[in-house]
């Protein structure tokens, strides 16, 4: 493969004007934008956080997920970039669990952003700079309302306060909906309204719940308000990047507009952008979300990042979608996030977890080579320190084209579909040039260091996705317990294709594959690739299951030495009424 070269790069620390190739669909305009950052080399991303009322769901990981990767590129890309996902620990709903269990708003609060956090780290979310929270910006919250009210735009009624949206004559821009179209709150607020479409900004508390002295007497903030006023605080009043979901667009993200554009008389967003959302099967709704936030994705409209979205079945927490981080153990938190960057951001994303293993068997592409890569040079993949900068690249071969069209796919609205298919086209290469060379026999110092590069290539744009940062469990690898059960599977399984035993041998192949293992035969013997945390439990239950199975078989022998082989490592399978249970001493 030849040597590429280097060209000029934009750097957006010392090159004034917008970025001569990246662009991003604002939904404000309803088109592709060129980017420019409010200032020069910075770049503020504000992100809006779950209500943490409850346990973590996989719809609130999609937004993190992607804006970790956008966030991942633009620093590669030369800008110093701050990102903030905000926390709303004062709701409705979290007064209500409160009382439900018997604990402080501030209790439930502080355990479900525990479960947040971890399941952020389990997908690689490792980029968010802050993490406000609502109760710990309420000196901010307030002074934002009394602004309002003071320049004509807020009224207070009653220990509440409203914001007018007659006075705004924007309201609506972001959405396309007429003030006859919005809804506001119902109920005993509606007589307190000017309008039926005014929102609150302030609520007066009722008794014994959780309230915060104002001017306006004892309350909490709004939902919308309190967006608003945290990233004033941390991003400034105009700042580059509002990401959300489709639900978002009415009636939060037009109420926050209306109150910072309100406030202080000018932009507060450069570009608005919304991702798809995440649903369960070809029915209307989507995994999780409050009810008075659907339908935007109705109104924000389909475009051309592919896909209707408006698909998709709703899977609220009543309806099994909790538990991520059940989901997490059980799949691994490489896979999720592999699964969930394989389509556009604003694309519909439909949910199940056969396609997250389907996503999973593409992945083991990506794991083989790192193998093959070891067994020819005696290097990690893991170890390989890739360029974090992008730089210019000639496309005067095959491997520097591919990483050519990943920067061009990313640039075109951070496409990481189109990205990920470039870096399966790198590994193609990268395979086809061991191949042809016979590396796996004999591999020079040149072709070892031609390999290394494209190897450092795989990283270098993987690390831009966040994958493939740290080695799976493996063979030697992270897990030693799963490295053992490995050995005794391979063991298995070599036993029974030399017996002839081909229903014992297909059930363990097919039994790894939930696991996120592949077995390949050398002629140095059988290794295995893949796996990740949540592998060692998907093997064991694939044991299990080949021990029941082999008895009911009468296949004793089988059995038998399933049973001794585990024993061997001390893991000890007991029967039980509920079914069999392993453990481990």
């Amino acid at each position: 493969m030849s040597a590429a070269t280097t060209a000029t790069v934009f750097n957006p620390q010392t090159d004034a004007g917008p970025h001569p190739s990246l662009v991003i669909y604002n939904t404000l305009s309803k088109k592709k934008e060129p980017f420019a950052t409010v200032r020069q080399g910075q770049v503020g991303v504000y992100l809006c956080g779950p209500t943490v009322y409850g346990k973590a769901h996989i719809g609130h990981m999609v937004g993190p997920v992607l804006f970790d990767t956008i966030k991942r590129y633009l620093t590669y890309s030369g800008y110093e970039v701050r990102w903030v996902v905000n926390i709303t620990d004062v709701d409705d709903k979290l007064i209500k669990a409160a009382d439900e269990q018997g604990i402080s708003m501030a209790e439930v609060a502080e355990l479900n952003i525990k479960d947040y956090e971890d399941n952020l780290a389990a997908l690689g979310v490792t980029q968010i700079d802050d993490f406000p929270k609502a109760t710990e910006c309420m000196g901010e919250i307030i002074d934002f309302i009394a602004g309002l009210i003071d320049e004509g735009y807020a009224y207070e009624s009653q220990g509440d306060v409203y914001f007018d949206v007659a006075k705004d004559a924007d309201y609506g821009k972001l959405s396309n909906r007429t003030v006859t179209e919005m809804q506001g709150d119902g109920g005993g607020a509606a007589a307190r309204k000017r309008s039926a479409a005014d929102f609150a900004l302030w609520k007066s508390a009722k008794t014994g719940e959780p309230s915060w002295d104002s001017p306006w007497g004892a309350g909490r903030p709004g939902w919308h308000i309190e967006c608003s006023a945290m990233s004033k605080k941390l991003l400034g009043e105009t700042f580059d990047i509002h990401g959300g979901g489709l639900d978002l667009v009415f009636p939060h993200h037009e109420n926050e507009i209306a109150q910072s554009e309100s406030c202080h008389g000018k932009p507060m967003v450069k570009y608005w952008a919304h991702n798809g959302l995440l649903r369960k099967d070809a029915a209307a709704g989507k995994i999780g979300g409050r009810a008075e936030r659907q339908g935007a994705d109705r109104e924000a409209g389909a475009d051309d990042a592919g896909g209707s979205n408006d698909a998709g079945g709703k899977m609220s927490r009543s309806k099994g979608a909790g538990g991520l981080a059940d989901l997490i153990a059980k799949q691994g938190g490489e896979r999720i996030r592999f699964f969930l960057l394989r389509t556009h951001y604003r694309s519909t994303v439909l949910f199940s977890e056969e396609a997250i293993e389907e996503a999973a068997v593409g992945l083991e592409t990506f794991y083989r080579l790192f193998k093959r890569y070891e067994r020819v040079t005696g290097k990690s993949f893991y170890d390989l320190k890739p360029a974090t900068i992008r730089a210019g690249v000639a496309a005067n071969d095959a491997a520097a084209a591919a990483k050519q069209k990943f920067v061009a796919a990313m640039d075109d609205d951070f496409n990481t579909g189109s990205a990920i298919g470039e870096l399966f086209e790198l590994a193609r290469l990268t395979n086809k040039f061991c191949e042809d060379n016979k590396l796996e026999s004999s591999a020079s110092e040149a072709d070892q260091t031609t390999l290394t590069t494209l190897m450092t290539t795989i990283k270098e744009l993987a690390g831009i996705l966040g994958l493939f940062l740290h080695s799976p469990a493996s063979a030697g690898g992270g897990d030693e317990l799963l490295g053992s059960v490995m050995q005794l599977v391979i063991e298995l399984r070599a036993e029974a294709r030399a017996g002839k035993n081909f229903a014992v041998a297909d059930a363990i192949r097919d039994g790894l594959k939930p696991a996120g293992i592949v077995v390949e035969d050398r002629p140095s013997g059988a290794e295995w690739s893949g796996g990740d945390t949540a592998s060692l439990e998907a093997v064991m239950q694939m044991l299990i299951a080949l021990r029941a199975s082999s008895r009911a078989a009468k296949d004793f022998a089988t059995a038998d030495a399933l049973r001794d082989k585990l024993a061997a490592i001390g893991v000890t399978i007991e029967d039980r009424a509920g079914g069999a249970e392993w453990s481990h001493t």
